[in-house]
């Protein structure tokens, strides 16, 4: 048997940096599938971030005085660099500590990590009970590293205070009792005596003085300013789509994406309803239309498994090549709390946990599918999983930190995006209502550019936007969250709650939300330039396969790799 061919000398430094982000983020660590962590959680406090600022700035160094002797190696390298340099200036401004939301914080994080734990054993079972009675400890890091930023900065906008309230109230009325129960009927162990039910209550127990707190004493502190401004923003843009961004062309061009993607809107409306007035009114019919409709949690999950297995079959050989080993993807229930989207979740490193779509239901038991189809292609295949499971597989081109740490909203979210597209030039939005639904997706990804970028930088809306409902004509006028939810209610045809969650979500998460469409419009122009270059020479497939196994890269990093590319695979 040959000896395997021995590391790079970067790609062992890549391996070194994923092995401290597991020690120094036990979330991190279950999330990627290292072994070793689950039993603990996070330490949120600034001293802990400071330690990680230097030790970010140590690695940048140590990273200059290695040597790349391929195009691997240089890949990786600036995987490595742009990565670290991007997170070494949100420490730097303290970005992460000032910035939460229901998507985006440590009551959430804590509580979905429980939910990507292994419990198969005794030994499964005891990390359970151990990581429960590290819950208080965890949050109470968190909640003295608010009080810090609550005197060094300006804590976020009250809604985002007392929305995780909100969520931290949620997962105290019984969210880890359920799980504790359902670890012990899972490995075989008593609840009682194993110490879960105890550790379970605790856990309830603080997230539930978390949230009294929170409306108490850190939401008289809170921000009453709902946008970050141009630099900061600058800052949360360069961090989700690795790219520098003009952020005034961006808001010109999604508005007008936004409405070249609404004229197609009422074409469809105007087919299914003749004499429509709204939007919505389409929307209505096709929810109530029987044969659209979904009943029940359990038919909900049968179909979106099956749905992605064939999907799979139908483009595996043909578009794409579909590696056995990820051709599963998992559906499960949202937990409850979750944010109103679905969204999907790596596999482990290992694969031996599979890559999950999750469906928050939001209390509901009965769906419908006209809306979800795209959203389908997008979480699954050929979108998230295809992609993340590829890099997963990818390890003689991808170092260790590239697969579990490269990522950036840009290029995966911009992937996903592309996904759906795709699958609208494939033909199969072949049904009026479910070309609809897809078309809604694009109208939100085109809005939310609009809107983000809108509300943060504080501009004017454009000066033929319109009536939005009943806040009258709101062109020219200075966005606000009224004005966007109207916006995505009226445009995007969101329902109500869905357009309130994802303007909450836009004013918690600087710029996350314009890297889906700043990504698909990368791959869109990745794609068109290889086509103008290679001419008959062009193979999408190939395309595909070229891009996937690249990797995931910052978008400015994205674009130069793939302008090199010859057209092979």
């Amino acid at each position: 048997m040959s000896e395997p061919e021995p590391q790079s000398a970067i790609f062992a430094f890549a391996n070194e940096i994923v092995d401290q982000l597991a020690e120094s983020n036990p979330i991190f660590a279950t999330e990627a599938g290292i072994p070793g962590y689950d039993h603990l959680l996070p330490d949120y406090s600034v001293a802990k971030q400071r330690r990680d600022q230097e030790q970010t700035v140590r690695d940048l160094q140590h990273l200059e005085t290695l040597d790349a002797h391929s195009d691997v190696d240089r890949i990786a390298a600036a995987v490595i660099r742009e990565r670290l340099t991007v997170q070494l200036a949100l420490y730097e401004a303290d970005e992460e500590r000032r910035t939460f939301s229901v998507l985006n914080s440590p009551v959430s994080s804590i509580r979905q990590v429980f939910e990507l734990m292994p419990l198969t054993s005794t030994e499964n079972a005891h990390n359970v009970a151990r990581r429960l009675k590290n819950v208080r400890v965890s949050l109470e890091t968190w909640r003295g590293a608010l009080l810090i930023t609550a005197a060094e900065h300006e804590l976020p906008a009250t809604r985002h205070v007392l929305g995780v309230a909100d969520q931290a109230d949620t997962c105290a009325g019984g969210a880890f009792s359920e799980f504790a129960e359902r670890t012990a009927a899972a490995t075989g162990v008593d609840a009682e005596s194993s110490g879960l039910r105890a550790a379970a209550k605790d856990a309830e127990s603080a997230y539930s003085e978390l949230a009294a707190w929170m409306r108490s004493e850190l939401a008289p502190k809170a921000s009453t300013k709902e946008a970050c401004g141009e630099e900061r923003y600058q800052r949360w843009s360069a961090y989700w789509s690795g790219a520098t961004l003009d952020l005034h062309e961006l808001y010109e061009w999604g508005y007008q994406d936004l409405r070249r993607i609404n004229t197609r809107m009422w074409e469809i409306a105007n087919e299914l309803l003749p004499g429509a007035k709204s939007l919505v009114e389409v929307a209505d019919l096709l929810d109530n239309d029987p044969a659209r409709a979904i009943d029940g949690t359990d038919a909900l999950l049968t179909m979106l498994k099956a749905f992605t297995a064939r999907t799979a079959d139908e483009l595996d050989g043909v578009h794409f090549d579909i590696d056995d080993r990820i051709r599963f993807c998992d559906a499960r229930l949202a937990p409850e709390g979750s944010a109103a989207a679905p969204y999907y979740i790596n596999p482990s490193e290992d694969l031996s946990r599979p890559g999950t779509t999750w469906f928050p239901t939001m209390g509901k038991t009965k769906f419908s599918w006209w809306r979800n189809a795209s959203t389908w292609y997008h979480e699954s295949i050929p979108g998230h999983h295809l992609q993340i499971g590829t890099a997963l597989l990818s390890s003689d081109r991808q170092s260790r930190f590239h697969r579990l740490v490269g990522n950036t909203s840009g290029y995966a979210e911009g992937w996903a995006l592309y996904a759906e597209r795709l699958m609208d030039e494939l033909g199969y939005f072949s049904d009026l209502g479910d070309e609809l639904g897809y078309l809604a997706n694009q109208a939100l990804r085109a809005a939310r550019i609009v809107v983000d970028v809108g509300l943060h930088l504080e501009l004017d809306a454009p000066s033929d936007m319109g009536v939005l409902g009943d806040l009258g004509d709101c062109s020219n006028k200075r966005w606000t969250a009224e004005m966007a939810v109207a916006l995505l209610e009226q445009w995007a045809i969101q329902d109500h709650a869905m357009s309130v969650s994802e303007v909450d979500r836009y004013l918690g998460l600087p710029a996350q939300a314009i890297s889906y469409k700043v990504g698909e419009r990368t791959w869109l122009e990745s794609r068109e330039a290889a086509k103008q270059r290679l001419g008959e020479k062009f193979s999408l497939k190939a395309f595909h396969a070229h891009a996937l196994v690249l990797g995931p890269l910052g978008l400015d990093n994205f674009s130069a790799e793939m302008a090199l590319w010859d057209g092979g695979l």
